[in-house]
């Protein structure tokens, strides 16, 4: 036998021991394709959730395993994926960039720039789906995340970590909400990461110059999945920009991150299960959507090391209809909703606030004592104010003193309406609330009530300074400071009448 011959039969026995190559990548070929989904014959290994890449330059990821085929979700729909292509594995999950340098840009569900301002330099890559914090990780909420709207601070205040709920009709001022809660975040050291989800492309182009008129697109970072985009897109945006935020939560920085809107988020989930051929179940979603969002949702909190993410998702209902399928699920996820009525809306009173079936579950552990101390009896007086407007309406004759809950009532109604881009710190809601609790607004005609509490406070703040610092700095107001507010109350009101306000 030649030397030849028996070098090949040792390298042929070395390779039989050795068994099948460890390098060699995994391939799969594609069998169906179409509507944005193909399925894939050939990926034995393939994990759940796995990114894969197509011979063409597409991109998706594996989103069901079956014993002979897998099925994969494409992530853009302008490349054309063909029959019998190659489709090759990652050996990864899908990762999204994230960094200081997201902050001020417009990107995709791939953390990809759709601004034309260039690229962004990643500090880093993290995945898209992660596990939530556990409990020993995190610690109590009790921290005020001022959203400067003093319907919400005042009665459903939101603590930094708190998940709360905006839901409402179609055009109930939703986002306005959200937008003016990113807007007062100016200057108080607090991150704020926008997913937009089926939403067009013109009300992004106007959030984005809104933003940076005000001055916020610096500390805000917009995801948008609009609605010409891949489904798998739309499905992926809450998770990638909640990914986003939890690089910036593990700094130990405050993020506020708003999802605009979960429900179209739900439905395009829906639709992905239906073209996977899952059983439906009520309104045709299947049976994990509750996982859907609670994965999502459960990612928000505060840590103990430092650092927190608050969630603001949005849903949308018809006809105030809060009983169905996913805006119920979403009160049983979050900490409390905050609902806006058609209604209310279309008479005016603005943000159109539900007080009645708004509820938060933090409460008063995230609210300063001075807040507490103003917005004690604020509630029942609004109860009371509803109940006796509708005796009221039916020409009911009343008696001095439900006459005076019903004009009480109707100046906390006109003092908690709000224009939107207007905010109010803390130390402002308290002033204004003081007037309220101390009946102090009972001689003033409701047409000016708005002006004379705008005076008000800024003639503390301006007239008055030390009193003003002191509520900022101990964030009470002290039986002394609060004779000292009498006084200038009283003071104020003389020279308002003097102009001739009333």
């Amino acid at each position: 036998m030649k030397s030849k011959d028996i070098n090949l039969i040792s390298l042929f026995e070395k390779s039989l021991q050795e068994g099948p190559q460890q390098n060699l990548d995994e391939i799969g070929i594609v069998v169906q394709v179409g509507d944005g989904i193909c399925i894939v014959f050939g990926l034995t290994n393939a994990v759940y959730g796995e990114s894969v890449t197509f011979e063409g330059g597409n991109h998706g990821i594996i989103l069901n395993l079956s014993e002979d085929f897998v099925t994969i979700f494409l992530l853009n729909n302008n490349i054309l994926v063909s029959e019998q292509e190659v489709v090759t594995r990652t050996g990864d999950v899908l990762k999204v960039p994230v960094g200081n340098k997201m902050l001020g840009r417009v990107v995709n569900a791939l953390g990809v720039p759709i601004d034309a301002l260039g690229d962004i330099v990643a500090d880093a890559h993290m995945p898209v789906e992660a596990s939530t914090p556990s409990i020993i990780d995190r610690t109590p909420i009790s921290e005020s995340l001022q959203t400067g709207i003093m319907v919400i601070d005042a009665l459903f205040p939101i603590g930094k970590g708190q998940r709360e709920l905006l839901i409402g009709n179609r055009s109930t001022g939703k986002t306005a909400v959200a937008i003016d809660a990113i807007l007062n975040q100016k200057g108080k050291d607090v991150i704020c990461v926008y997913v937009s989800i089926g939403q067009r492309q013109g009300n992004i182009a106007r959030l984005v110059r809104l933003l940076e008129e005000k001055g916020a697109l610096e500390y805000t970072v917009i995801m948008s999945a609009d609605s010409s985009e891949a489904v798998l897109n739309q499905y992926l945006a809450p998770y990638s920009g909640t990914a986003i935020g939890e690089y910036f939560m593990q700094q130990g920085k405050d993020v506020l991150i708003i999802y605009d809107d979960l429900s179209n988020h739900a439905i395009a989930y829906r639709e992905m299960s239906l073209l996977m051929r899952r059983a439906p179940g009520r309104e045709a979603y299947p049976g994990d959507v509750f996982y859907l969002h609670s994965r999502l949702l459960e990612r928000s909190g505060r840590l103990l090391k430092g650092g927190s993410m608050t969630a603001l998702p949005i849903i949308q209902i018809q006809s105030d209809d809060i009983t169905a399928y996913i805006p119920t699920n979403l009160i049983s996820i979050t900490d409390g909703q905050i609902f806006l009525d058609t209604q209310l809306f279309n008479n005016g009173i603005r943000p159109a606030v539900n007080v009645e079936l708004s509820v938060s579950r933090v409460g008063g552990a995230a609210q300063t004592k001075a807040m507490k101390k103003m917005t004690k009896a604020l509630r029942l007086e609004l109860a009371q104010y509803h109940e006796l407007l509708s005796f009221a309406q039916f020409g009911t004759e009343l008696d001095e003193v439900s006459q005076m809950y019903l004009r009480q009532g109707a100046l906390a109604v006109e003092i908690l309406k709000q224009n939107q881009f207007v905010h109010y710190s803390f130390i402002d809601e308290s002033l204004i609330l003081f007037l309220l609790k101390e009946n102090l607004l009972q001689k003033i005609n409701i047409k000016d009530v708005q002006l004379f509490i705008r005076q008000f406070v800024s003639y503390v703040e301006s007239v008055y300074q030390e009193i003003y610092d002191a509520i900022r700095i101990t964030k009470d107001i002290s039986p002394e400071i609060l004779e000292q507010l009498h006084v200038i109350a009283k003071e104020f009101s003389s020279i308002f009448v003097a102009e001739d306000r009333f």
